[in-house]
């Protein structure tokens, strides 16, 4: 997924003129796709970890939603982001966890339960955390719609989540059918979502791409440390703290790029934080997975 989505990045930066014809509007209908598909995939056995090791899931969620938006805030400010890059960025970091953590953490060896539970609640929260967050961080250079925000969320996080729980609890056969191929579908939304962004953007990117691709990178990378450290402080297992670690660093940066597109469409560029990191995030993630599934092999 790492590859397809740079080379979506690449396209689009290199031939922006044959893909800017694709519509922006497209991003919310893609991005409830990819919350089906992680509606299909999950079970009551991912939200019973809630009640079992409440501590670890609380613990994980609230490091994510306190860590990562003040680290957004804090390099948005380090690197004296523009309004419409520092929005973005602060979306990135209220945003909850990727899909694609889940992956990650069963490639690094990590505790699968545990990251699952915590994509789940953090989604969960997401209609309330993130608006108010957002607004917190943002709200005294931006006019910021909470409302809006929530419902928007509600529309294409939720309700799709809810819809496949749904088909998957009444029409398991064919749930069980489509799993296979979930995970191309949900790269390949991905990659248009990287498409649509970059290609609109790629003038504005390839002036100042250098800076905001190290204050995203750098996000990224924080947040898998930060997170770690907290498995480390809370004395978790290693499984565990694998798991806090992904979750932590890896957002649903699909979900900010939507936000920016929606209710900041007078910023443009603020929709370019989320495409740069679903682009790296994924790289990163792949790296770390090795990392830590390495160590495991080693006496």
């Amino acid at each position: 997924m790492g590859v397809l989505v740079l080379l979506a990045a690449v396209l689009a930066l290199l031939f922006p003129g044959f893909f800017c014809h694709i519509k922006p509007s497209l991003i919310n209908p893609l991005l409830g796709v990819i919350m089906f598909g992680m509606g299909l995939t999950l079970r009551a056995d991912d939200f019973r970890v809630v009640f079992m090791r409440p501590k670890d899931v609380i613990a994980g969620c609230l490091t994510q939603f306190t860590v990562m938006p003040l680290l957004a805030f804090a390099l948005s400010k380090l690197f004296s982001l523009d309004e419409a890059l520092t929005v973005g960025m602060i979306l990135v970091g209220c945003c909850p966890g990727g899909t694609a953590s889940n992956v990650i953490t069963y490639l690094a060896k990590g505790d699968l339960a545990l990251s699952v539970g915590m994509t789940a609640v953090s989604t969960l929260l997401a209609p309330l955390l993130t608006p108010l967050l957002v607004l917190l961080l943002a709200g005294k250079t931006v006019d910021v719609d909470v409302v809006g925000m929530l419902l928007s969320i509600l529309w294409v996080v939720i309700l799709p989540i809810v819809l496949g729980l749904l088909v998957k609890r009444f029409l398991p056969k064919a749930s069980d059918k489509v799993s296979d191929y979930l995970p191309a579908v949900s790269s390949l939304a991905v990659c248009v979502i990287v498409l649509i962004v970059i290609a609109a953007n790629a003038q504005k990117l390839l002036s100042s791409g250098l800076v905001i691709m190290f204050a995203v990178v750098l996000h990224n990378v924080c947040g898998l440390a930060i997170g770690y450290l907290i498995g480390v402080v809370l004395h978790m297992t290693q499984a565990k703290r694998r798991a806090v670690s992904i979750e932590v660093g890896m957002q649903n940066s699909g979900l900010a790029s939507s936000l920016a597109n929606t209710h900041f469409a007078a910023l443009p560029m603020a929709t370019i934080p989320g495409a740069l990191f679903s682009v790296w995030h994924n790289i990163s993630g792949a790296i770390v997975a090795r990392i830590f599934a390495s160590a495991n092999r080693r006496p």
